[in-house]
């Protein structure tokens, strides 16, 4: 099947007690047995409910996996991932990267026996040179968040590989999508998404995901999830599966916004730097044409006053961009990393990496482009 029908039928049928065409909500924790250990497959819904089990068939296939798990949440999931290390072992991770990411790798992690290297993926040579024997885990965002640097996944991967292919590599896939990008194809052993943001692409739940390839893989992951119980609800697995359905449409329109936006930002008097991976400027355009369908929507930019309280001003200006945490949703949000998502990294990390206070982070949503422009337009004026 093409993305688009996958998208809709990947992994799915029909359910069988009535024929209902959506996976029907399990709202049950246990379920009957005709004798003791025999069942139909399920037996207590923290190991497995069939709502869930249609979302991980459905996030399997849109990734080219073979294996899903839906998790609570995202960082629950890159939790299981860390739990498949011991203490002693390293993580080698880019240094543009989520504050939830690098809260959860050097606050929790970090005083369980694993170390960390931060180091800037955008240059090959940087993750080679980084690696040690202690090295059991490479950590990839793309486009990172929240500037938006493009890291070559396969380089990354057959540089590391033909090193040592005990160490694994997992891609947190949120910005991209499986619409725009798959890292399994492109030889990584583990892709993340926070599904809260465009798999769900609702703004009504919060979830993580896994998908693999490596049957023995998955079956780690799966008893660290069951033994953790990081799960998924039952409702919360048909909303994502139904936001799913969509996600193809969806992403289109987030596209086409997103350039659009960008085109628009790169012009203006008010406005510095403009981070989008489908602009030519973009120093990594090229690896982001190579590796991607298209660009996504997320666009990050730099006042030229480079004050907080000019900031702060078109933070609180704009109408339909709404000022809030998170993104990929059908509705445009507008953001302050130093103050919201990236609060957690030290001032000193963050200003290291360009996260200064005139930096703002736009989720581009699929509201007509035009009443778009406008708010930006206005908020920008004031």
């Amino acid at each position: 099947m093409k993305f688009n029908t996958k998208a809709i039928h990947g992994g799915q049928k029909y359910e069988e007690t009535t024929g209902a065409v959506m996976t029907p909500v399990f709202q049950t924790s246990t379920y009957a047995q005709s004798s003791p250990g025999v069942n139909k497959g399920y037996v207590y819904s923290r190991a497995a409910n069939p709502t869930r089990t249609a979302l991980e068939n459905a996030f399997a296939s849109i990734e080219n996996g073979t294996r899903g798990f839906a998790f609570s949440s995202g960082l629950s999931a890159i939790d299981c991932v860390l739990r498949l290390l011991k203490p002693g072992d390293e993580v080698i991770a880019g240094n543009d990267l989520y504050g939830g990411t690098y809260r959860m790798f050097t606050r929790l992690f970090h005083k369980y026996g694993l170390n960390f290297k931060f180091v800037d993926l955008g240059e090959i040579s940087n993750v080679t040179n980084a690696v040690s024997d202690s090295t059991k885990l490479i950590w990839i965002e793309t486009p990172t968040n929240p500037l938006m640097k493009i890291v070559d996944i396969l380089g990354v991967t057959n540089a590391i590989k033909n090193k040592d292919t005990t160490i694994l590599i997992a891609v947190d896939n949120t910005f991209a999508t499986p619409y725009l990008q798959r890292p399994l194809d492109l030889g990584v052993d583990i892709v993340m998404h926070s599904a809260t943001k465009y798999l769900g692409g609702h703004s009504d739940l919060v979830m993580g995901a896994l998908m693999v390839k490596d049957e023995e893989l998955a079956e780690e992951l799966h008893f660290i999830q069951f033994a953790a119980g990081a799960i998924a609800s039952p409702m919360d697995s048909f909303l994502a599966l139904r936001g799913i359905k969509t996600l193809h449409l969806r992403m289109q329109r987030h596209c086409e916004n997103g350039l659009a936006i960008a085109n628009f930002l790169k012009e203006h008097k008010q406005v510095s730097d403009v981070y989008y991976p489908g602009l030519e400027s973009h120093p990594n355009h090229e690896i982001a044409k190579k590796q991607m369908d298209d660009y996504g929507g997320m666009v990050s930019f730099r006042l030229k006053d480079e004050s907080k309280k000019a900031t702060f001003k078109f933070l609180e200006s704009t109408k339909l961009f709404t000022l809030a945490e998170s993104l990929g949703g059908v509705e445009s949000l507008v953001n302050h990393p130093s103050t919201m998502t990236h609060a957690s990294i030290p001032e000193e990390e963050r200003v290291k990496i360009g996260i200064t206070d005139s930096l703002v982070r736009l989720s581009v949503g699929v509201e007509d482009i035009d009443d778009l422009l406008d708010d930006l337009a206005q908020a920008l004026e004031r």
